[in-house]
């Protein structure tokens, strides 16, 4: 799934945030653009504000390759420009990523993380930077070849059946060394112990 949004991210119902959350768990793969860092399922899943500096002047962009062998850089390069875009500013309020990919420089001296990967439950989580929707961004060829990497990278079908949600209660008897039960109980015996 790839989610952009902007400006209202509130009007989207929470029970569809939860699906989707549910979903990333399950192991389908989630791309945020742009200013989805705001938005609640990103936010839903980084467990943080994920609010940062920004400054909306139609700056250079120059995006630096981190991780050159990452399969979502596969074919970039060492950097490539973009000649209009918002800038984005550290700090960024998200968690450390698995991986950073990106790292952009703006005309006006700012530096943010911009590619960065997570893994939720069996999803795989991809959050890129450009996308400011009164610029060109989603035109530019290198653009492209990010967005297409990145969902390559994200899909993972055998996610899908990843056992990842389930967490049954395993009786005394099945425990893998023998142990004496003792203490008291909240759960039956096979009652599921998550809900």
């Amino acid at each position: 799934l790839v989610w952009w949004g902007h400006k209202d991210h509130g009007a989207v119902a929470d029970d569809v945030v939860e699906r989707v959350a549910r979903r990333v768990f399950e192991g389908m793969g989630l791309i945020v653009l742009h200013s989805g860092h705001f938005s609640k399922i990103f936010k839903r899943l980084m467990g943080t504000p994920c609010t940062l500096k920004w400054r909306e002047a139609g700056e250079r962009e120059r995006l630096w390759v981190t991780s050159p062998s990452h399969p979502i850089a596969e074919g970039i390069g060492e950097y490539f420009e973009l000649e209009n875009e918002e800038m984005y500013g550290e700090q960024f309020a998200v968690p450390e990523p698995l991986e950073t990919i990106f790292i952009s420089w703006f005309q006006g001296g700012e530096v943010f993380r911009s590619g960065l990967t997570y893994r939720r439950g069996a999803g795989n989580v991809f959050y890129f930077r450009p996308g400011h929707e009164t610029y060109p961004t989603y035109h530019d060829a290198t653009v492209h070849k990010v967005l297409r990497n990145a969902v390559k990278w994200a899909h993972n079908p055998q996610g899908r059946n990843s056992a990842i949600l389930k967490a049954p209660n395993v009786p005394v008897e099945k425990a893998l060394e023998p142990i004496v039960e003792r203490g008291g109980k909240l759960h039956a015996p096979g009652e599921a112990g998550f809900r």
